[in-house]
Parts: structure tokens; C-alpha cells; sequence
């Protein structure tokens, strides 16, 4: 049996003749950039979300870049974030102006260490990044009262956590600003690039809609530089459309990872947690397991696609290996040479999860 790690075509077969009708009207309108249906869009995802403004932009970094430059941090300012994520949280505030600073996560939850936050903050520091990792909110109520006692500023990298919750609030409300991803891959998927950011401030709304529109209030009225990130129209329509489905999507990824977690867990490997507190929408079903490469190859044999995320943490990357010490962040880099995601799409069925399940057993068994 051939088990896809994901499988947008099943998803999309699922909507087809939604999908088709929303890119036929695009088409038959030839309204490309901007309009109704964009706006329709980011109504739609604030709702989804409970923001007051969405802001759609070009992809998520675009995103991540635009909510720090809306945040105006003095240059050389300090960010800390954590030591795992995609490489766009720490980057960014490079590109800001800014220093990333890196904190370690918690074990079993991946998400950033409050405690580790703590010992990183200096009288430069000025703003956190907690990132919502795997679909798993970070720990909000522990990072908030920190961002409160320091007078910092809090931006939630929401990439991979689209209706994840914390203590039944959705992540994406707590900060100043949110940032979210709509690649292909991700539970709100487009056909392309696109990314968005939420906040319940208004002039920080404001901000990013004139940075990513060229500095511009309306059109030739240009206030300040900019930069052009806006949303397409026709993955504005492909989102919307797909928004109508997210609840039943993330609900069967949830009853898929109970699966995973009763059947396997009497395997010598490390299982993401169930918690009281979060809603995990699992993005990403990642185990922990040595020799993580042979696993992965001996699932290959048998026709199941895995990937690796994130092979190293991010002190371990070029870039920033002059400026940190990977063994300072012993559990982002364990996760990095043992962490390997298994098959996850709201489509998966119970016969492929059982094949899946019966191959890990004989690999691991």
C-alpha cells in the first residue's frame, strides 16, 4: 500500500466543485488583485479567528516581516525566540533590524520555554515570538505575564496553528499581532503562496495595510515606504472556500492523532501530547524515535511517505552558529535529530492509518 505523507488531491476532491466554481468567477470577473472577494476573505478568517482585522499579504513570512516593521522596534532591539521552528521566525527579525535571540523548548509540548525566556531576557529585549508549533498553542498565560512584568511586545507566529486553541481562546488573540501561513501544506491551505496577519489593534491593522501596499493609504498617497505583499484574489477565493471546511478537517485530524496515540503507544517512541488546556489541530503528527533515518527509510520500503521538519534546531544552522551554542538547547536539538512526521491529513483513512501503524510496529518491534 502507497501512503502519502499528505494528500491535497483527495482534498481537493473532496471540494472540487466548490474550488472550480470559486476560480471560475475569478476568471469570468478577470478581477485579479484585490476587490470584494479578498475582503471577503480576510472578514471571514478574522471572524474564524475572533480578531477584529485580518490583513492578507503575500505569503507568511511577508507576514512576520510586516507585524515586526508595524511593531517599530528601535534598531539592534533583541526578540527572542524559540530554538525550533522554520527558519522565517528568527530571519525575519534579522531583516527588521533586529536580533533574534533564542530560547529552548519544552520537552514534549515543542513550544517555547517560558522559564528559558526568562533567563534571555536583557534591557534590550523588547519583543517574543512564542511560535504555536505542530498545531499545539505555546504556553499564553505564562508568556503574557512575562511580556507584561518586561514591557514587551508579543507577536504569536500562528503558521501552523489555524483554530488551535489555549484554555479555549484561540491563538492569534492573545499578542499584540499574529501571523499566519496559507502554503499548500498547511490545515488552511491555497494553491500557492499567500499568508495573513490578524491583530485586534487598529493601528497596527492600519500599519500593515500600508506597509504591505506600498506605504500607501489610497492609491498615490504614499506616507511612508513600503513594500507590495498583498493576497491574490484567486487564492483569496480558494481559502474561503476551504475556511467552510476547517472545523470537520481539524476534527478528523484530532480523531486521527487519538488513533495514533492509542495504538502506538506501547512502541519504544515518543507520542505528541494530549492536553486539557490546548486544542491541538495538528498540523504535524511528530514522533520522537532513535535512529530516526533508519525509520524513516525502512517506512519508505513499505510505501509510507514521513518527512523530517526540521533535521536541526536553528542555533544549529549556518547563519547562526558563530552567535550560539546548539548543546544550550538540548531539547530543540534533540527534536531535531529525532523528530519524524508521520502521515496526517483530514482524508487519511482508517485502513491507511492501520497500515501505517502495523509498519511502524514491525520496524520498531
Amino acid at each position: 500500500m502507497k501512503i502519502p505523507f499528505v494528500d491535497l488531491k483527495a482534498q481537493y476532491q473532496s471540494i472540487k466543485v466548490e474550488i472550480d466554481a470559486a476560480i471560475e468567477n475569478i476568471l469570468t470577473n478577470t478581477s485579479f488583485i484585490g476587490g470584494p472577494v479578498v475582503k471577503e476573505f480576510e472578514s471571514n478568517f478574522a471572524n474564524y479567528m475572533h480578531a477584529a482585522h485580518c490583513i492578507g499579504c503575500g505569503n507568511g513570512t511577508d507576514a512576520i516581516e510586516i507585524a515586526l516593521e508595524a511593531l517599530d522596534l528601535a534598531p539592534d532591539s533583541e526578540v527572542i525566540v524559540p530554538a525550533m521552528s522554520w527558519i522565517s521566525t528568527a530571519e525575519c527579525v534579522t531583516t527588521a533590524g533586529a536580533i533574534p535571540v533564542f530560547a529552548d523548548i519544552l520537552p514534549g509540548k515543542h513550544t517555547i520555554d517560558p522559564v528559558d525566556i526568562e533567563r534571555k531576557i536583557t534591557n534590550k529585549t523588547r519583543a517574543l515570538i512564542p511560535v504555536h508549533f505542530y498545531g499545539r498553542s505555546a504556553e499564553m498565560d505564562e508568556i503574557m505575564a512575562i511580556a507584561k512584568k518586561h514591557n514587551l511586545k508579543v507577536l504569536e507566529d500562528a503558521a501552523q496553528a489555524h483554530g488551535t486553541e489555549y484554555k479555549g481562546q484561540r491563538v492569534g488573540t492573545f499578542g499584540d499581532i499574529s501571523t499566519f501561513s496559507f502554503y499548500p501544506g498547511k490545515n488552511l491551505g491555497a494553491y500557492g503562496d499567500a499568508g495573513a496577519i490578524t491583530t485586534n489593534d487598529d493601528m497596527l491593522a492600519e500599519r500593515c495595510r500600508v506597509i504591505s501596499n506600498h506605504g500607501q493609504v489610497k492609491k498615490h498617497h504614499h506616507i511612508r515606504e513600503g513594500r507590495n505583499s498583498r493576497l491574490d484574489t484567486l487564492q483569496a477565493a480558494i481559502l474561503d472556500v476551504k475556511l467552510k471546511h476547517i472545523e470537520s478537517w481539524t476534527e478528523s485530524r484530532i480523531e486521527h492523532a487519538k488513533y495514533y496515540n492509542e495504538q502506538l503507544a506501547d512502541l519504544p517512541i515518543e507520542l505528541p501530547q494530549f492536553d486539557a488546556d490546548h486544542r491541538l489541530v495538528f498540523h504535524v503528527y511528530a514522533i520522537l524515535v532513535e535512529d530516526r533515518e533508519g525509520v524513516k527509510k525502512k517506512l519508505e520500503e513499505r510505501g509510507i511517505s514521513t518527512q523530517i521538519h526540521y533535521p536541526k534546531s536553528l542555533p544549529e544552522l549556518i547563519p547562526y552558529q558563530d552567535r550560539f551554542d546548539a548543546d544550550d538547547y538540548p531539547v530543540a536539538k534533540k527534536l531535531g535529530a529525532c523528530g519524524l512526521s508521520l502521515p496526517m491529513y483530514a482524508e487519511l483513512t482508517r485502513e491507511q492509518q492501520d497500515y501505517v501503524i502495523e509498519m511502524l510496529k514491525e520496524v520498531l518491534v
